[in-house]
């Protein structure tokens, strides 16, 4: 691109430069000729006072040698024979020829019967200008003037060599400009071609400064939203898998402590080794699922569900495994419908996580509790165990984002913090009245205005700081 925009301009005031230049220099070589003819013709007046008193050899030759043109011997005079006339008293005289001459006889009697003046060409670049002026005897004498080649093309040289300087001047000025704005449009348009190339090889994080051109600035800018987006969207997608695959640790759950009470033999410890090798495969595919965190997302933007006949019939599934493992559930708040702007499958999932890690987590017999409060400003949902409790509330949080630590990937907490914070909401860890661990999210009831107001900060904020960078 750069290089073409320099040859367009080359071509383009090449051709301006040649309209201007050519037909000023021939304007300029015909002013020197004009300027040498108007010259010569001076010279030719000078002589004419004379011719008009005398058309004696002598004089006339003394008055041709006292002119300029007659001292250099470029001045000839051609006077015609006069007839004698008695009567008038004048005497004749034969034909005065003052000078070689240099048009010829024939050019000279031409302009005497054209009665003007006229150039002849005598080659190699020099002309002579013959000058008819009329006697007192009544006859024309003709004047010759010898115009040099020198005298013709006077000045026109240097005129052309500054023509052509000015014209390559012009040129390279306009190449030089043609060439800063080519850079100007390269320059951010690699960039933009090596952001690209960046983002196709799944560097993530390839961004390009919006600067130079505005349209190339509107490139840059929807680059970036583009990338943003497929960044948001890869997100999701590790997301959603990992969000599925959570989901088979509930059944998976089960499965394990029913192959528990299969007792001993081949079969059972088989059936064993199984799940456990299953549980694993899971725990793998959670774990490279969320390599990448989500840049936005809003779980069950859009939709609503009755929070209280969700937990019925949640608990209705969990109920009989805690009735194998001999622990005692309470619910509360389940007879009243509680809406809530949380997607069904999005509230089951999280629930599914905090039953999981109740019976994942404490011994057979622990009891616990699941109890719904709807506070009119929010809806919240906890989750009670009489189990030995979490040491350190906060790392469990943190364990969504840090990996796996003691077993746990870390996601069944942090799908109730996103299904909370979609909301507008937050999820809490602290000490039951049980005694163990409990689990207090907080569901708002306007969710979806306050998570696309903190999406849309967190995208501005980030325009701010690529456009901080870039500076």
């Amino acid at each position: 691109m750069r290089w073409a925009l320099v040859r367009v301009c080359l071509a383009v005031t090449t051709m301006v430069v040649l309209a201007f230049a050519v037909p000023l220099g021939l304007v300029v070589q015909e002013m020197a000729r004009d300027r040498a003819v108007s010259n010569a013709e001076r010279q030719a007046a000078a002589i004419g006072p004379t011719l008009s008193i005398t058309t004696d050899r002598r004089q006339l030759a003394r008055a041709v040698a006292s002119t300029q043109m007659g001292a250099a011997g470029r001045m000839a005079v051609h006077v015609p024979a006069v007839a004698a006339d008695p009567g008038a008293g004048v005497p004749g005289s034969g034909p005065v020829d003052i000078g070689a001459g240099w048009a010829g006889e024939r050019a000279v009697a031409d302009t005497r019967q054209l009665g003007r003046a006229t150039t002849v060409g005598l080659g190699g670049g020099a002309s002579v200008l013959l000058q008819p002026t009329a006697l007192g005897s009544g006859g024309i004498a003709v004047v010759e003037i010898l115009i040099p080649e020198g005298e013709v093309s006077n000045g026109v040289a240097t005129a052309w060599l500054v023509l052509a300087g000015v014209g390559a001047a012009l040129i390279v000025g306009s190449v030089a400009v043609a060439d800063r704005l080519g850079v100007r449009m390269v320059r951010p348009a690699r960039r933009l071609a090596d952001a690209a190339q960046q983002l196709g090889e799944g560097r993530l994080g390839a961004r390009v400064p919006e600067d130079g051109p505005k349209e190339l600035r509107s490139a840059a800018a929807a680059f970036n939203s583009m990338a943003d987006q497929v960044v948001e969207l890869l997100a999701n997608e590790r997301e959603l898998a990992a969000d599925l695959s959570h989901r088979l640790r509930t059944p998976l759950t089960v499965l394990r402590l029913n192959a528990a009470s299969l007792g001993d033999g081949p079969a059972a410890e088989q059936t064993r080794a199984a799940v456990e090798q299953l549980e694993r495969e899971v725990d793998t595919i959670i774990r490279t699922a969320r390599q990448q965190r989500p840049q936005a997302g809003q779980p069950g933007a859009g939709a609503g569900c009755d929070a209280s006949e969700v937990i019925r019939e949640r608990m209705a599934f969990w109920s009989a495994l805690a009735e194998d493992e001999g622990r005692e559930v309470r619910l509360a708040g389940v007879d009243r419908t509680v809406r809530v702007p949380v997607a069904r499958p999005e509230l089951a999932a999280a629930l599914d996580a905090m039953l999981g890690n109740v019976f994942r987590h404490t011994p057979e017999g622990t009891p616990f509790a699941v109890d719904v409060h709807d506070a009119g400003e929010a809806v919240i949902v906890l989750v009670s165990d009489a189990g030995p409790g979490i040491a350190d509330p906060d790392a469990a949080l943190r364990r969504g984002n840090d990996g796996d630590r003691d077993g746990s990937t870390g996601l069944g907490l942090d799908i109730v913090r996103r299904v909370a914070e979609a909301t507008g909401g937050d999820v809490r860890i602290g000490r039951s009245v049980l005694g163990g661990t409990e689990v207090r999210v907080w569901i708002g009831p306007d969710g979806r205005s306050r998570a696309g107001e903190r999406a849309r900060r967190g995208h501005r904020g980030a325009v701010r700081r690529r456009k901080r960078a870039s500076a």
